[in-house]
Formats: C-alpha cells, sequence, structure tokens
C-alpha cells in the first residue's frame, strides 16, 4: 500500500496556559507564562516555590461521581484533552470506523498522586490496605483505556513511556500507523500530573529545578520548572479528511527516533541530531525547508548547549536561518506531555503566522547562539517545522509538521 499523507484534524489542550486550544493559544502567541507559586503541596518543605499547574481545576466539572474515583490527575487530563480533540475533528463514528480507529499515548510517570496517596496510607498512617482503586488509577495505560471505552474504538491501542519522549514516540507512532495504512484514525498525545509531594522531593534532589522560573537558552538560567496536562491530537488520512470537508490544522510529515547509548542523564548532541535528521529523511525534507523549531529548550544548563550543537551539526549554515523557541518557558516541563503540548504549539504556530517566544530570557549565551525569539512572538510564515524532544536515558523522538494547505 503507498503511503498515506497524514493530517491533524481535531486538537485538545489543558494546561497551565489554558483549559482548551483556545486559551491555550492565546498565552502562546502573546508570549505570557503560565508559571507561578507551586499550590498543590507545601512549598515550605521544598527548596523550588514555583510550577505551571492547572490552576483552579476541579475534577467534578468534567467528571460524575461515578466517574472519577477511577481517575487519577493524569487520567482525567488526558480525558479532557481527547475530548476537545475528538468533537474538534467533526468524525462521524460508525462502527466500522471505530474499528479502525488506534490510539498512542504518552506518559512518563503515570498516576503518580494516587501512588503518593497509597503510600502515605501504608507507610506514613500505617492503614492496612490502600484504595482497592490504585491499580487502574496507577497504571500508565489508564488514558489510552478509558478513551477506548468513551468513545468504542477498538482499534490498535496502547501507551508509551519514554520519560520525556513520550507523547513525541507516541505521536509518531501514531502517524506511521495512519500513514501505512493499520488504522485510519488515531487519537494520540500525551498527559501528565507530576505535583505530588514524593515526586517533587525527588526532582527536587536532582538540583535540576528552577528556584525561580524557566529561563531556556539564556545566561543565568537555571533550571527546568515543572508543569502538568495533556494534548491530543487526531489524525487521519488527509483523502477521508478532504472528502468529509473536514478543517485541517496542519500535516504532519516525519518521524524520526534516535538512542544517545550514552548517559542515564547527560543528553549527547550526536543522538539528538540522529533523531532530528531521521525525521527530516522520513519526510523526505531538506535542511533550508526548515523555518522553525519548537526546541526541547529545558533551561538547563547541559540541554540547551547541547541542542544548540545538534542544530548546528544538522543543519550547518542554515542554522543562521533558522527561528527555535522553547515554549516550556510558558507551559512548563510537563515531562510525559511535554512533546504534545509542543506539537500542538507548533502546528498552531504554522497555522496562525504568529512564533510563540522564548519567554523569561535574559541575556544571550554564545553556547546558545541561535535565533531563539527572546520574550516577544513573531510573525513569520513557515511551511516547515519541527518539534524536538530529547529525554533522560538518551531516548529521543522528533517530528516534522507542514502547515495546512490552502
Amino acid at each position: 500500500m503507498p503511503k498515506r499523507r497524514v493530517v491533524i484534524t481535531g486538537l485538545g489542550v489543558i494546561s497551565a496556559l489554558g483549559r482548551d486550544r483556545v486559551e491555550y493559544w492565546a498565552s502562546l502567541s502573546r508570549g505570557i507564562p503560565g508559571i507561578g507559586p507551586l499550590e498543590a503541596v507545601d512549598r515550605s518543605r521544598l527548596r523550588f516555590q514555583n510550577a505551571a499547574e492547572v490552576r483552579g481545576y476541579r475534577m467534578e466539572d468534567y467528571f460524575d461521581e461515578g466517574r472519577a474515583p477511577l481517575l487519577d490527575r493524569f487520567a482525567q487530563f488526558g480525558l479532557i484533552a481527547a475530548r476537545e480533540a475528538i468533537l474538534l475533528s467533526g468524525i462521524e463514528w460508525t462502527p466500522q470506523l471505530r474499528e479502525r480507529t488506534g490510539i498512542v499515548t504518552g506518559t512518563a510517570v503515570g498516576g503518580q498522586t494516587t501512588e503518593d496517596e497509597a503510600f502515605w496510607d501504608l507507610y506514613h498512617l500505617n492503614r492496612p490496605r490502600t484504595n482497592p482503586l490504585s491499580i487502574p488509577r496507577v497504571m500508565a495505560n489508564a488514558v489510552t483505556s478509558h478513551i477506548s471505552m468513551e468513545y468504542g474504538f477498538t482499534g490498535p491501542s496502547f501507551t508509551v513511556s519514554t520519560a520525556c519522549s513520550s507523547a513525541n514516540h507516541a505521536i509518531g507512532l501514531a502517524y506511521w500507523m495512519v500513514r501505512d495504512g493499520t488504522v485510519d484514525v488515531a487519537v494520540s498525545g500525551g498527559s501528565e500530573a507530576p505535583m505530588s509531594y514524593a515526586n517533587l522531593k525527588a526532582w527536587e534532589a536532582m538540583r535540576v529545578v528552577s528556584p525561580d522560573t524557566c529561563r531556556p537558552f539564556s545566561k543565568g538560567r537555571s533550571g527546568i520548572i515543572l508543569g502538568e496536562g495533556s494534548g491530543m491530537l487526531v489524525l487521519e488520512c488527509m483523502d477521508a479528511a478532504r472528502a468529509r470537508g473536514a478543517t485541517i490544522y496542519g500535516e504532519i510529515v516525519g518521524f524520526g527516533m534516535s538512542s544517545d547509548a550514552h548517559h542515564i542523564t547527560q543528553p549527547n548532541p550526536e543522538g539528538a541530531g540522529r533523531a532530528v535528521k531521521a525525521a527530516l529523511d522520513d519526510g523526505e525534507l531538506r535542511q533550508e525547508m526548515i523555518g522553525y523549531i519548537n526546541a526541547h529548550g529545558t533551561g538547563t544548563q547541559s540541554n540547551d548547549p547541547m541542542e544548540t550543537i545538534a542544530i548546528r551539526n544538522v543543519f550547518g549554515k542554515h542554522a543562521d536561518e533558522l527561528a527555535v523557541s522553547s515554549t516550556k518557558s510558558m507551559h512548563g516541563h510537563a515531562l510525559g506531555a511535554a512533546g504534545a503540548l509542543e506539537a500542538i504549539a507548533t502546528i498552531l504556530a504554522l497555522q496562525n503566522g504568529i512564533l510563540p517566544p522564548t519567554a523569561n530570557f535574559i541575556e544571550p549565551d554564545p553556547a546558545c547562539n541561535l535565533d531563539v525569539i527572546p520574550n516577544e512572538p513573531r510573525k513569520a510564515s513557515c511551511e516547515y517545522a519541527l518539534s524536538h524532544s530529547f529525554a533522560f536515558g538518551g531516548l529521543n523522538a522528533v517530528l516534522a509538521f507542514r502547515r495546512a494547505e490552502p
């Protein structure tokens, strides 16, 4: 079967920047960060004080009393984003199409809130048992399973967990499944809710979380800001989308993966570069066709110079023409959901002709000598863009997007 073109007809978001794609883009396109004082736990017991949380969230606004006990916060976010994406797609779900619809989601830590509560009950309160629903709430595949049950999708469905690259791996694999005819439609993205006390203390121990805010590529940057939320996409064959008159928000044109085989936490520019080149090769794209990169851009001392080297190694002289920004400076580092939030940011940037900035930027760093769109959004008409994810463990995933055709 010849390879099919794959387009995005649905987008759904919940994040620190908004409860849907409209609110999300409104903040991104104006360069407004969603970072503020941590509210989920007692921050007086932490070295860092800020996070990118979904503030004021109430699960009862989205789930009834019968459903809520089955869902950890990360699964709630995943379902909320999937509902928006599926509704926006406008697809008429016949029994045959439900059988040909797959689901691929990503998460790094799964039901972290539920796990923390269970350990608190057992080890601190000395209770003899924990919540009987703990396992179905904790399991990483909960989002995939609940989307499947809510919509009756019975095609190939699974979950990917590759730390910070989870969502990009999920979207890339879903893209290949639609492109190759394994499924006709796929729902894909990532979700995360890492704001539990034990998990935050673990991040504190790594000493990679910023004491103030996330300043990717900036001199004086001091680390990541943890984020939460979910991004979900509906992918389908371009011919089918056009035939039903669907609104097309963008096209996925390439996907590349690699492994550093280097270090469990320190990134490697050669490995990152291989994933970038693999995405270009998969999409049969020349370097000069890329106009924008949504960078992994964590704001750590090690990642940002590494990513700069990787970009310059792959793009050569064209690296000076590239616009590069990190939206983690606004929505935080949402771990296994990061790639999905950034994929949607990239799609909307191409669609609207506005490139989101790298917020909180103070001073250029010679080791990060790229055009990083500091602080202010930029009007620009780009046809092609990349979205990078480079994870702990050296597992890399890069997506290539094309602006929707008129």
